[in-house]
């Protein structure tokens, strides 16, 4: 029993150095950083460490600082060590002052990845059942008998609503199919634009179109705002799970996928994918021909690129692409950093 003990015992040091060495930083790093308007953590990760998803090891919250949490610029970011161990930490906090207000707001932290890249994306899709869809109010016509409406027109609907009287205008997108499995994962709505329920006769609703993105037509429909904003306040980190799955689609439809593209990939919550976990990207090995034994041979897939989740649903996440060592393609595998 004993003679048991000790090899568990030794096991589970084993395996902490293990996940502690997998943490290192880079032989250049320096050894204070003061954070700049434009930075983001993936950035500020990428100068201090080899492997920037290993971040949450290695942060140490400073609670003499005012929402430790949070990384703002002006905020000089060191490496001290505690208990002998490498931490970085915020080491000093420069605030702006004034005769009656002295605050850091929320929304000046820098966030994980640069969401320029990806808010006009956030804003035009969502992931629905198709029941969901077909469910929801839908268009009818504009005013005149118009069929193509836009920005200031309005428009008729059909469909029962509750209180709210904003809604955003949707139209059905991308069905997306497991490449392997042939599991349906989930469908795409689109985002059209936005309006206001002004009137409500039975069930035909009168809407005034806010904005648009494209031209609202006969069919679209009415959704309620999802109740998931992205925070950009998360930290770059490795899934908790074993993950291996595929690039199934990319935005714009571009052929080939570079640095700062948003991909969707065919794993979701039901694998326990979270915002702000890294996935490393394999390059898809090609096939040749074996000219000895007359066959055809499958490559090894190869490293290629990292993306990070940000946004995530039950069977399906949408990321983006922070490094691309060549260029990426649709069916490139992703697996764990």
């Amino acid at each position: 029993m004993r003679k048991l003990l000790s090899v568990v015992s030794l096991f589970f040091l084993f395996s902490f150095q293990v996940v502690f060495a997998q943490v290192e930083f880079r032989p250049d790093r320096p050894e204070r950083y003061t954070v700049v308007k434009g930075d983001t953590l993936w950035d500020i990760s990428s100068r201090f460490l080899n492997s920037p998803w290993m971040w949450p090891e290695i942060w140490h919250v400073n609670p003499q600082i005012e929402n430790p949490h949070l990384i703002f610029p002006g905020d000089v970011i060191g490496l001290v060590y505690i208990d002998g161990k490498p931490r970085l930490t915020t080491l000093e906090r420069t605030v702006k002052l004034s005769p009656q207000v002295r605050s850091t707001p929320m929304d000046s932290a820098i966030p994980a990845i640069p969401l320029d890249a990806i808010n006009s994306f956030l804003s035009n899709n969502r992931i629905v059942k198709p029941e969901e869809l077909e469910a929801a109010p839908y268009v009818l016509e504009g005013r005149d008998g118009r069929l193509v409406t836009g920005a200031g027109d309005v428009v008729y609907a059909r469909g029962e609503v509750g209180d709210q009287d904003v809604f955003g205008v949707y139209r059905a997108s991308e069905r997306y199919v497991d490449p392997e499995t042939k599991e349906f994962l989930g469908l795409e709505a689109r985002s059209i634009g936005q309006g206001k329920v002004t009137s409500k006769s039975g069930d035909i609703l009168t809407v005034l179109l806010q904005r648009s993105r494209t031209n609202v037509s006969q069919g679209d429909r009415l959704l309620e705002d999802e109740d998931r904003a992205l925070s950009s306040i998360f930290h770059p980190s490795a899934p908790e799970q074993e993950i291996r799955g595929q690039m199934i689609s990319v935005q714009d439809g571009v052929s080939q996928i570079g640095q700062y593209a948003v991909v969707v990939i065919n794993r979701g919550e039901r694998e326990g994918l979270k915002p702000g976990n890294v996935l490393a990207v394999y390059k898809k090995g090609g096939v040749v021909k074996d000219p000895i034994k007359n066959e055809m041979v499958q490559l090894p897939s190869e490293r290629a690129g990292l993306l990070m989740v940000f946004r995530t649903y039950e069977k399906l996440s949408y990321g983006l692409i922070l490094r691309a060592e060549r260029p990426l393609a649709l069916l490139d595998e992703v697996r764990n950093p």
